[in-house]
C-alpha cells in the first residue's frame, strides 16, 4: 500500500500535498468533535453503554486529532542544517501517536463494557434499556464514518502521508464499531439489554486491532524497514545491470516521509582503481535515481569481490 501511494504522490507539489493533508486533518477534527458530543450525551441520557463507548472513542479521536494536526504541520517545515532531508519523519511519529491513543481507548472501553456486563448479570446495573434515538445516532455515525473513511483514504494514497493513512484506518475502524453499536442497541430495544454492553466490548476489540496495525506500520517507518521484497528485488536488478558490479552486499533504506534514501554496498573487481570504483558507484546512483522515482538520494559503498574457496 505504501509503495503504491509513493508512486502517486511523487509528482504532487509540496504545497498542494500539505494543503490536502491539513484539510483532511481539520475535517476529521470537526466531525469527531460533533460526534463526541452527540454520542456521549445521547449514550448517557439514552442508557446505551455501546453508544457511550463509541462516544468515548470519538472523544479520544478529538484529543489525538489535535496532536496529529501538530505533527502534520511540523512535518511541513523545510530542511535545515540539522535536518537536511526535512522534517517529514514527523508524519510517522504522528501515526505512532495515533496508534497509541487508539490502543489506550480500546482498553478503556473494553474494561467499562465488561464492568457493565458484570453489573447487569449481578443485578446491580441499570434496568432501563436503550432509547430509540440512540439507534438513529449509531446509524448516522455509520454513514458519516463511511464518507470520512473514503475521503481520508483517497487523500492518504494521493499524498503518501502516513498520518493521513492512519486516520483513514481509524475511520474504517469506526464504521465497524458503529455497526456493532447498531446491533447492540437493536437487541436492547427488543429486550435483550445485555447485548448492548457486549457490543461495547466488541467495539473495543475492533479499535484495538486498528491501533495495533497503525503502530506496526509507523514503527516500520521509524525503524527503517525496507518497504517490501518487490522494491528490494527492483533495486538489486537495476544495480546488477551496471557494468562492473559483481554483486550486491547489502541494501538499506531510510524513509523521509514519501521519499527514500538508500544505502547500498556492492562488490566490484578488486584489481580496479579507486577512481574506477567511484565511476561504477556513480552509475549505480544515477540508475536508481532515474528508475525509482521516490528515491531522493543514494549512497553507494563498494567492496572487493569475495574470492571463492
Amino acid at each position: 500500500m505504501i509503495e503504491d501511494a509513493l508512486d502517486k504522490a511523487i509528482d504532487m507539489p509540496s504545497d498542494q500535498r500539505n494543503r490536502q493533508s491539513n484539510q483532511a486533518v481539520l475535517l476529521t477534527l470537526i466531525i469527531n468533535i460533533i460526534l463526541a458530543i452527540v454520542k456521549t450525551a445521547i449514550g448517557i441520557f439514552g442508557h446505551s453503554p455501546a453508544l457511550l463507548a463509541d462516544g468515548i472513542n470519538s472523544t479520544s479521536d478529538v484529543v489525538y486529532n489535535i496532536v496529529v494536526s501538530f505533527f502534520v504541520r511540523a512535518a511541513h517545515k523545510p530542511a535545515d542544517d540539522e535536518h537536511p532531508y526535512g522534517h517529514t519523519q514527523f508524519e510517522s511519529v504522528g501515526a505512532l501517536v495515533v496508534g497509541a491513543f487508539v490502543i489506550t481507548t480500546a482498553i478503556t472501553i473494553f474494561w467499562d463494557s465488561v464492568r457493565s456486563l458484570f453489573d447487569y448479570f449481578s443485578g446491580s446495573g441499570n434496568e432501563e434499556g436503550a432509547a430509540q434515538i440512540t439507534l438513529w445516532i449509531a446509524l448516522a455515525t455509520v454513514i458519516i464514518k463511511t464518507f470520512m473513511s473514503i475521503y481520508t483514504h483517497r487523500i492518504g494514497k494521493r499524498t503518501a502521508n502516513a498520518t493521513i493513512i492512519a486516520l483513514a484506518q481509524d475511520h474504517r475502524n469506526d464504521i465497524f464499531s458503529a455497526l456493532a453499536v447498531v446491533i447492540g442497541i437493536s437487541f436492547s430495544l427488543l429486550g435483550f439489554r445485555w447485548v448492548d454492553p457486549l457490543a461495547g466490548a466488541l467495539v473495543a476489540i475492533f479499535i484495538f486491532h486498528t491501533g495495533y496495525e497503525i503502530l506496526r506500520d509507523s514503527t516500520d517507518d521509524l525503524m527503517d524497514t525496507l518497504p517490501g521484497k518487490a522494491l528490494t528485488k527492483q533495486i538489486s536488478d537495476l544495480v546488477m545491470q551496471v557494468p562492473g558490479v559483481h554483486g550486491v552486499d547489502a541494501i538499506k533504506a531510510h524513509r523521509f516521509g514519501r521519499y527514500l534514501v538508500i544505502n547500498l554496498a556492492i562488490y566490484v573487481d578488486g584489481n580496479i582503481s579507486v577512481d574506477a570504483g567511484d565511476a561504477i558507484s556513480d552509475e549505480v546512483e544515477d540508475i536508481l535515481q532515474k528508475q525509482v522515482d521516490y528515491v531522493r538520494d543514494v549512497h553507494v559503498h563498494f567492496h572487493s569481490k569475495p574470492h571463492k574457496n
